[in-house]
């Protein structure tokens, strides 16, 4: 007889669930690992080692940063959404693996919508829309006038295939009809590396990533894909400003864990970072051109799910096809 993976962790939960309620106020006992996606070094992994630092001190355990990079950030969620659910394992999630995967990976190994337990979402990272400097454009408009009028000349970077930021040129397609061709990158620093040298014309990225290039104007900024102005870059505008109000998008990051963690578990993780964040963890954040969020597990859920719709709508009218 065959047994589902979903019918061990289910009969394993209800073993954890007895035991935490049990235990109470004390969870945790030791370590708990909060696994990154994402290379050592990005924006995703200092929010990760930030929260570990302060959650450390709460718990009075040790909160382990693990980063497991790869595939679009899928490889770390699958060894969360593997792990077991008594609350020591942890996925700082990001909108590839946890909003865009779905559309557009046909193999991937998880449903983020079955295999977690959202629990707070934590930071939005707008992106900014950037062009070498020397790209003749000032503004939205005129790179979206420039690449119509020279269909498939222009060249935007991503992280990588079927990533946030490829779908937001996905997204600026679809939005303007401009004719544009991705180039994949194997993570931002190359990408970046690219755009100052003026091997592709624009790009999308997270604000702590593009300040100092733009503070050393080797790249420009045209606009901020968010609905207002942050006070970490005041002086760039909007893509609402600019007429394109469909443009918005951010890479964001996430708490869950694994399906069936015990509801106690979860309101604590979900209070004690609520407590972190107006400690200073929030303030924090902000100084590092970061939005942070917070809010209460059905709040991250229910943006999880929106961010889920929002990209399988860009996939579908981009004819994109899921590798």
């Amino acid at each position: 007889m065959r047994i589902s993976r979903r019918a061990v962790l289910g009969a394993a939960s209800s073993i954890v669930g007895t035991a935490a309620v049990a235990m109470g106020e004390g969870w945790p006992t030791r370590p708990v690992k909060l696994m990154v996606a994402y290379p050592a070094g990005g924006s995703t992994d200092m929010v990760g080692r930030l929260l570990a630092e302060r959650l450390s001190r709460s718990w009075g355990q040790p909160v382990i940063v693990e980063n497991k990079a790869g595939a679009a950030g899928t490889l770390g969620a699958d060894a969360i959404a593997r792990a077991a659910p008594d609350g020591y394992s942890l996925l700082l999630g990001a909108s590839s693996e946890l909003a865009i995967a779905p559309s557009t990976l046909r193999s991937l190994t998880y449903d983020p919508a079955r295999d977690f337990e959202p629990i707070s979402l934590l930071t939005l990272q707008p992106f900014l829309l950037l062009v070498t400097n020397s790209l003749p454009v000032g503004s939205v408009a005129e790179l979206v006038a420039m690449a119509k009028a020279q269909p498939g000349k222009l060249n935007f970077g991503s992280f990588g295939t079927g990533t946030s930021t490829h779908l937001m040129g996905e997204l600026l397609r679809v939005i303007t009809g401009a004719d544009v061709t991705h180039i994949p990158y194997r993570g931002s620093a190359p990408a970046m590396t690219d755009l100052i040298a003026g091997q592709i014309q624009f790009d999308f990225d997270t604000i702590p990533t593009a300040l100092p290039h733009l503070a050393d104007r080797r790249l420009r900024a045209l606009a901020l894909c968010h609905n207002r102005r942050l006070a970490s870059v005041p002086g760039i505008p909007t893509v609402v400003e600019a007429g394109f109000p469909a443009m918005t998008g951010a890479t964001w990051a996430m708490v869950v864990a694994p399906a069936q963690t015990p509801a106690a578990i979860l309101r604590k993780v979900q209070a004690d970072i609520a407590a972190a964040m107006q400690g200073g963890l929030a303030q924090t954040l902000r100084e590092r051109g970061l939005e942070p969020v917070g809010g209460s597990t059905a709040d991250a859920r229910e943006f999880m799910g929106s961010e889920a719709r929002k990209w399988a709508e860009v996939v579908r009218r981009a004819n994109y096809r899921p590798e």
